[in-house]
């Protein structure tokens, strides 16, 4: 039988050997855990009373204590009354105990005996509600289920230990089982097979491999610089927005950066160029939406803030006017951007006066990420790493370098169009006329 779960398909098999007599629970049909979903029966003739008690009481708790009732009464004696058949039996120390799978694992892990307990299931089965009204008592929690045991001769294995025994070439009967009643586990073939169980032995507590380190532990409150960053963060979700990706090749960029290194530009500096000089292109990108006014605020000056992670927390220094700069006033800008930010030196002008934002996490080697939108911004791009990838050039396979960048924008003044067109130019600045960013 296969039982399915909001996580998981199980094979579950019967620990019990008879005739199936009544079915309770059809196929496709959805049953609490422990509820019956068959009934079986230990002789053939006792097939049409189980039938029939199942029949006549329903699925509920009085069709368990019918069915098994009516399989144990012989066939010429009358039925025992209802309220008979219902009180909880109770089994004598050293007969046999009668319980499901389920009782007798809940069973083992509270610490009880079932020996001499009362069960209020079929034929005074113990279910698992009877084990969760007993109390702990002298069997120690790790001891086996006990009572039922497989008749001699007769071999059981779960379908995982039988699949792990023909990928191993073992025949699963002559392994020696220590599941529940001998059944046959997973761990004992692989045990058998010469390799390690999946699951250590019970009581064996694993010894660490290693010393373990010192890492933090419990609450830490907030610095102030991490405060605002929550807050600005918070505030973010006030905004609808949406995101739209593309690749970028960088090849003619990077050979464009690396001649340029040696003179102190850096990537964030010709990045940030790149952007201004798109963005005069797409000033509603370059927008802010006000709810107050209900309007877009368009913004004559393009203030790129590219965001910076320090000590404790994250920044975000702005180049202004980054459009109408050139390449090197750029850079040197944004060397003495990133020191001040560094040590808590910048001014509120130098770090709020932002009309677009840049996340470059290219260098960390991330292939793709999405960022959150500023507030009083229309938009943020996120910039991943460069890496090769192989596309066709003139019939022919060719390697090329190429990064995904993602913008995120307030879909209350921009839209996919206006997104879409921003990155299409943007892509073909960086990939065809790289030398624009510096002249």
């Amino acid at each position: 039988m296969v039982v399915e779960s909001d996580k998981a398909d199980m094979d579950v098999e019967a620990f019990e050997d008879g005739f199936l007599a009544a079915i309770v629970t059809e196929e496709g049909g959805v049953q609490q855990v422990g509820s019956p979903v068959a009934y079986l029966s230990e002789t053939e003739e006792g097939i049409p009373a189980i039938k029939a008690a199942a029949a006549a009481a329903g699925s509920g708790p009085a069709a368990a204590a019918a069915a098994p009732a009516a399989a144990a009464a012989p066939a010429a004696a009358a039925p025992a009354p209802a309220a008979a058949s219902a009180a909880p039996s109770v089994v004598a120390s050293g007969e046999r105990v009668i319980a499901s799978p389920l009782a007798k694992v809940m069973a083992a892990e509270k610490g009880v005996s079932l020996q001499g307990q009362a069960g209020s299931g079929p034929n005074g089965r113990i279910i698992a509600r009877d084990v969760e009204s007993m109390t702990p008592g002298s069997a120690p929690a790790a001891a086996a289920p006990s009572g039922y045991r497989l008749p001699a001769g007769v071999k059981s294995a779960s379908p995982m230990a039988k699949k792990v025994a023909k990928a191993n070439g073992i025949d699963w009967k002559t392994v020696a089982g220590t599941g529940l009643g001998g059944r046959v586990t997973e761990d004992d073939v692989l045990i058998a097979a010469g390799k390690p169980p999946k699951k250590a032995p019970s009581g064996a507590a694993a010894a660490p491999t290693r010393e373990a380190p010192e890492l933090p532990d419990g609450p830490k409150a907030l610095s102030g610089m991490q405060t605002a960053v929550a807050r600005n963060m918070e505030a973010t979700m006030e905004a609808p927005t949406f995101q739209v990706s593309r690749l970028i090749k960088t090849d003619r960029f990077d050979e464009l950066y690396a001649s340029l290194k040696p003179r102190g530009v850096t990537v964030s500096a010709l990045l940030s160029k790149a952007v201004a000089l798109t963005l005069e292109k797409h000033p509603i990108v370059n927008a802010h939406y006000d709810k107050a006014t209900n309007s877009i605020v368009y913004k004559k000056d393009i203030n790129v803030a590219n965001a910076v992670a320090i000590d404790g927390g994250l920044i975000t220094p702005v180049l202004k006017n980054a459009n109408v700069k050139n390449i090197m006033t750029i850079s040197s800008e944004w060397r003495d951007l990133v020191g001040k930010a560094k040590s808590g030196g910048l001014k509120p002008d130098e770090f709020q006066s932002g009309t677009f934002a840049v996340s470059n996490l290219g260098m960390f080697g991330v292939s793709k990420f999405g960022s959150l939108l500023p507030p009083g911004t229309g938009g943020i791009l996120a910039i991943a790493g460069s890496s090769p990838m192989v596309v066709m050039k003139d019939g022919q396979p060719a390697t090329v370098k190429a990064m995904e960048v993602t913008l995120t924008a307030d879909h209350r003044h921009i839209y996919g169009a206006d997104s879409a067109l921003f990155l299409k130019d943007l892509a073909d600045l960086i990939e065809n006329d790289p030398i624009s960013i510096v002249i």
